[in-house]
């Protein structure tokens, strides 16, 4: 409870547009007290790990009204649609994001892109991360 206020108060004095992961990933309750009183996002990495058994929890309980993808971490491009159509069934945002240690590799940006993601996590800017930046202009630049 004394964690939700606080978040709370960040997310008004800051103006914050998301927030991720600000509570334990096993305090589902606590996520969904945060969610019911914010309109900002409640982005849930850590507590779904793009697992979608987690996911369907979250979404029965009203746990976030958004979710971090991370393809590499759940294994599989099948198991990500799962996971990205499961969210958007929930109408809960999704966003495709890297992880740490990798490569120029620009899938994220074309998969943000095919799956209408509200947005791509790229992480501070470098090499690696600026590829999938640049990746995405030209994407946007073919479909104008």
């Amino acid at each position: 409870e004394k964690q939700v206020e606080f978040v709370l108060g960040l997310i008004e004095e800051y103006d914050l547009h998301s927030v991720e992961d600000p509570i334990d990933q096993e305090d589902f309750e606590s996520w969904a007290a945060l969610t019911e009183q914010t309109d900002a996002l409640v982005v849930g990495d850590d507590l779904y790990v793009t697992n979608t058994e987690r996911l369907q929890k979250g979404i029965d309980l009203g746990a976030t009204n958004s979710i971090l993808i991370k393809p590499n971490q759940i294994g599989t491009l099948t198991d990500t649609i799962r996971a990205v159509e499961l969210a958007k069934k929930a109408d809960m945002a999704t966003i495709i994001s890297h992880r740490s240690g990798e490569t120029t590799d620009s899938t994220i940006a074309h998969l943000g892109v095919a799956f209408e993601s509200h947005a791509i996590k790229t992480g501070i800017i470098g090499g690696e991360r600026i590829a999938k930046l640049n990746e995405l202009v030209r994407i946007s630049e073919k479909l104008r």
